[in-house]
């Protein structure tokens, strides 16, 4: 069970869960103006890494003919071998299951809305095939993470989590689309519809920038819609920083940095942000 629990936590990368946590962490604390409780936040945690491996564990799936011909990806589970499509399956239900639950401890509200996140969170691996805009549906998944971590304390809709929500869609879709920048000739060649692939790199590292301007205006929009003060606003500033200088590392002509773009500059973001969160509504 061991080896088996392993080898599914390298095919998801269940390490990259840092993207998408600090941000349901943040409605959390928003929601409860502080630390909300064990029973909220345990629930909240394990149904953020269930539906996370879910969504990761069907792009694996579906894309595994795609990962044996790119150069980039022939060392994944499923394409090695390491990982059978049964244990895949397996994995996919085991997390559903966990997801339901985890929202049904959570309230009602949660447990009704489980379904259609499972559906969504599900559905963005097919949207290469058909749309330029995956990137931005991919965003629009873990743009639900403050939006969920709100709800699992107050089962009630409101607009600072949301406005979060859709600044984590932007800031998704702009690195997500540094990210295929790397795939744009082979994505071409198999007719698969990335940005890269379509408007070339040139046309993708621009609306990055831009989905990256809109991302930083909807933090600004959700801190002052949930009443935060000056050191959420500290970090923000930060943050934009950080994404400016994160395009900076990059160019039509330079992708060597692009790691470094995707993984550490990303995660440093999400925790700043969450950061600024708890501490504004700490220091209340």
């Amino acid at each position: 069970m061991t080896k088996y629990l392993s080898k599914m936590a390298r095919l998801v990368k269940v390490e990259h869960s840092i993207f998408a946590l600090p941000f349901a962490y943040m409605g959390f604390v928003l929601a409860g103006q502080g630390f909300a409780g064990w029973r909220a936040f345990l629930g909240l945690t394990v149904a953020m890494v269930a539906i996370r491996s879910f969504a990761m564990a069907v792009n694996r799936l579906v894309d595994v003919k795609f990962d044996r011909q790119n150069p980039r990806t022939q060392m994944r589970e499923l394409v090695t071998g390491e990982v059978t499509a049964c244990e895949v399956w397996i994995f996919l239900g085991v997390c559903a299951f966990v997801f339901v639950a985890a929202c049904a401890a959570l309230n009602t509200l949660c447990l009704a809305l489980s379904p259609i996140v499972l559906v969504w969170a599900g559905f963005y691996s097919y949207t290469k095939r058909f749309t330029w805009m995956c990137h931005f549906f991919l965003g629009s998944v873990l743009g639900l993470a403050p939006v969920a971590g709100y709800l699992a304390v107050t089962p009630q809709f409101t607009m600072g989590p949301v406005l979060m929500g859709l600044g984590v869609l932007f800031w998704v879709a702009g690195f997500d689309l540094l990210y295929a920048c790397q795939d744009a000739d082979f994505d071409r060649g198999l007719g698969l519809c990335s940005c890269p692939a379509r408007y070339g790199v040139g046309g993708a590292l621009l609306l990055s920038s831009a989905s990256h301007v809109n991302a930083s205006l909807f933090f600004a929009l959700a801190g002052w819609s949930a009443g935060l003060g000056g050191i959420y606003y500290v970090a923000w500033a930060v943050v934009s920083a950080v994404l400016y200088w994160e395009h900076r590392l990059l160019s039509e002509d330079d992708m060597s940095r692009v790691n470094l773009a995707f993984f550490t500059l990303n995660g440093i973001i999400a925790m700043l942000l969450f950061v600024g969160v708890a501490l504004d509504v700490m220091w209340r």
